[in-house]
């Protein structure tokens, strides 16, 4: 793994990797990287097709709490041509897969009712086929499902719109009673179109202070990119690199795994690099501050998704 001292200046484009490295598998992460969660970035599509032009094997690996087909359609909605990936995987679908075969002992031990805290503007994530009984009360339930941070999931399927303080009141008991928490989405925040939205890590991380038990799913966890590697058709780490925008998921997940990675500079840490435009380059000493204080490295640094 690299050190803040290893890193090298900027890098024009991926073509400059693409020529000199042969990884076979590129695996892209999405918000901050191709686009903004509202519309794709300048030449991310030009950039993606250039990608797949040399043969990559690109898959999606995000910090989504939708399943992976909800990305790939998203992805198409927002002028992402799908045949240039060879698939997805988020860390819903994730939860989703887990939560469905439980043929993990962790979640083979899990109980059926749960309180479900989910999206309201955002829209609930269903639970369809899971055989799950959503419940209200904590002191009814056998663990906490976090996959939004706007909303109480109700037993009728609809949802109960509910702010920040009064989810951390329901984790207090959740917590106080000993319930395991699932979080579908390890994400802190997230940024669209240059707002910020609170993210389930958010409510993950409180449940961790308050004493609670948090099954984390998806980046920077190592299980993701096993998952993200085996559809790439890669056994090999050495033979996959991953791109993204947050170093403590992206970079700090392709560390754990062994994988080489792309820091893009102008995604969620471009305010704290001092960057005010698109395509704006980071200083090399900020960027050396920034990586040693997440204590995550990137193998390549790039302001923006670009060839």
């Amino acid at each position: 793994m690299l050190s803040s001292s290893q890193i090298s200046q900027p890098m024009s484009g991926l073509k400059d990797i693409v020529e000199t490295r042969n990884f076979k598998a590129w695996l892209l992460d999405q918000y901050g990287v191709l686009h903004d969660g509202k519309q794709p970035y300048p030449g991310a599509i030009s950039t993606l097709q250039n990608l797949a032009t040399v043969g990559a094997k690109i898959v999606i690996i995000s910090n989504s709490s939708r399943r992976a087909s909800t990305t790939m359609e998203k992805l198409k909605g927002l002028g992402f041509d799908p045949s240039f990936f060879t698939g997805a995987i988020t860390s819903g679908e994730l939860t989703h897969q887990s939560l469905q075969r439980r043929d993990d002992p962790w979640f083979a031990a899990l109980g059926r009712r749960c309180i479900h805290i989910t999206w309201k503007d955002r829209g609930a994530i269903s639970l369809e086929g899971l055989d799950l009984n959503v419940v209200e009360n904590v002191e009814e339930a056998d663990f906490v499902l976090a996959h939004g941070t706007e909303a109480l999931g109700l037993p009728s399927g609809g949802v109960s719109p509910m702010p920040l303080n009064e989810l951390e009141k329901i984790l207090e008991k959740s917590a106080a009673r000993g319930l395991p928490m699932i979080v579908a989405n390890p994400d802190y925040v997230t940024v669209e179109a240059n707002v910020f939205h609170i993210m389930p890590g958010t409510l993950a991380a409180k449940y961790e202070e308050l004493g609670g038990e948090v099954k984390w799913m998806g980046k920077p966890h190592k299980m993701i990119y096993d998952s993200a590697m085996a559809i790439a058709g890669v056994n090999n780490p050495e033979e996959a690199i991953a791109v993204g925008d947050s170093l403590h998921h992206d970079i700090k997940g392709a560390n754990v795994s062994g994988i080489e990675s792309v820091f893009i500079t102008g995604g969620i840490h471009g305010s704290e690099l001092g960057l005010t435009s698109f395509d704006e380059t980071a200083s090399l000493d900020s960027v050396k501050t920034l990586t040693a204080k997440h204590n995550a490295f990137p193998s390549y640094v790039l302001s923006a998704f670009k060839w």
